[in-house]
């Protein structure tokens, strides 16, 4: 039985996407909120909903790292990098790497880099699957307020005709990690 009401959810998550609609889902610690990365459309809408500035960047999430292939330029990393990227994939690291020059602005913000992340969330993997490319991913809260945990939690934020897809968030505490492709460097600890 849960197994058809969450395919239900997915589809009509996925058809919310398509209507270029912010959505929401949970991931490794919180609920995300994100949108179509090709929709400027849909990325702005997600912006003015979080207040967030368009030039701070955002990061993307993705089922495998062949999704992300489109926006990021990998052919800059050596094996050795690629190998400290792929030890934690799928996984809570977040990872920014060069973007290829074709990555929208409304992605990228200020930076020439982007912010992605192979998930090994099973609910988010399998929506972006369905999708078929990455998602916008950034924490489901209110400017001010903090990060939901719960569907219900986002509900009571963002209102009762905003369209999540339930489920369990996978438990972590903190937000992913981020660091550097290229350098190893940490900009979050996770």
């Amino acid at each position: 039985m849960k197994t058809n009401l969450q395919q239900e959810q997915l589809v009509e998550i996925v058809a919310a996407l398509k209507q270029q609609q912010v959505i929401a889902y949970p991931t490794e610690a919180v609920f995300g909120v994100g949108c179509d990365p090709d929709s400027e459309l849909a990325v702005t809408r997600l912006l003015e909903l979080k207040h967030r500035p368009v030039d701070k960047g955002l990061i993307l999430i993705a089922a495998n790292f062949d999704q992300l292939l489109p926006y990021i330029d990998s052919s800059t990393l050596t094996e050795i990098q690629r190998d400290a990227v792929f030890s934690c994939w799928p996984g809570p690291v977040t990872f920014v790497f060069p973007a290829l020059q074709t990555t929208p602005r409304w992605l990228t913000g200020r930076f020439d880099s982007l912010a992605v992340r192979v998930t090994d969330h099973p609910l988010v993997s399998k929506l972006c699957q369905a999708y078929g490319k990455p998602l916008v991913s950034t924490s489901a809260n209110l400017s001010g307020l903090p990060p939901c945990r719960t569907a219900d939690e986002v509900l009571q934020q963002f209102g009762d005709d905003f369209p999540v897809l339930r489920g369990d968030t996978g438990g972590r505490q903190n937000p992913s990690e981020i660091r550097d492709a290229l350098t190893g460097e940490l900009f979050r600890l996770g």
